[in-house]
């Protein structure tokens, strides 16, 4: 099969029976995204037709997991962009460091390498004591890494490299140890986490923050659920609180954008209002 002719009509048949059959909702995900995605699913799992896929999303309901993971995007990294990790080191922190006790949300977080990041940055600066970080996904199989802990450990040298250079002053692998191929991160960072399922297109607010992480997310939605979204994180923050979006995003042209002021020129902003 050429899969470079899968017609917009089947991804459109493909979006709606993931959301009838069980509940995932990709209707305001950009197409063309979907798309490169649908087409790489056939690829790599070998599937001569867009029918034949149709038809094991339709009766394999353990495919479902599987075909989850292909439609969402879950490329991360530790301290990934350091310098967004060292400002908030230096300007976050310090004020988070002010409340009696902190909530932090991980929206949208994939396998978690952002959610141990920040556990790391708040362990070093003694406030992972007082702290509580909420790790959410739409896909749980990446929900039940971040329950885990583990990571491939041939990644580790870029991750220690990104952790310096966002400011850490300790040996990376102190935070945790190898076994067979992996690491295993300490389980002090994981008692401060809950990671659950949530959904950013159907879900509310469940809580109030002083600080949310959604990056690289909303750049795979239309510009409607961009919105909805951006005013869900403004329902979930309290004022004064920090919300941290993706190198691509931004709050400019958004419902919200008035309420927000940024932080050094980073993608970074804080709500004032």
């Amino acid at each position: 099969m050429e899969t470079n002719i899968i017609k917009d009509e089947e991804v459109e048949l493909l979006i709606n029976e993931l959301a009838e059959r069980y509940g995932y909702d990709f209707t305001n995900y950009t197409r063309a995204s979907l798309r490169r995605r649908v087409i790489r699913l056939l690829t790599m799992d070998r599937i001569p037709s867009f029918a034949e896929l149709l038809y094991r999303v339709k009766n394999d309901a353990d495919y479902l997991s599987h075909i989850i993971d292909g439609l969402t995007v879950n490329v991360t990294e530790m301290f990934r962009d350091p310098l967004v990790f060292k400002l908030i080191r230096q300007e976050v922190l310090p004020v988070l460091a002010t409340h009696p006790f902190i909530r932090i949300w991980h929206a949208g977080c994939a396998t978690g390498e952002e959610v141990y990041s920040m556990a790391i940055m708040l362990e070093e600066a003694n406030l992972l004591n007082k702290s509580l970080i909420y790790a959410t996904d739409i896909n749980p199989t990446v929900i039940e890494n971040i329950k885990r802990g583990i990571f491939p450990l041939n990644r580790m040298q870029q991750y220690s490299e990104n952790y310096i250079a966002s400011g850490g002053k300790k040996d990376f692998s102190s935070f945790y140890t190898a076994q067979y191929g992996w690491a295993k991160f300490n389980q002090k960072l994981k008692l401060k986490m809950i990671a659950a399922m949530h959904n950013l297109v159907s879900d509310r607010s469940f809580n109030e923050f002083q600080l949310i992480f959604c990056r690289n997310v909303l750049i795979y939605f239309d510009k409607a659920l961009q919105d909805k979204v951006l005013n869900l994180f403004d329902d979930s923050l309290e004022k004064l609180g920090f919300l941290v979006l993706g190198s691509k995003e931004n709050l400019r042209f958004s419902p919200v954008s008035k309420k927000f002021s940024q932080v050094e020129k980073e993608k970074i902003w804080r709500k004032i209002q």
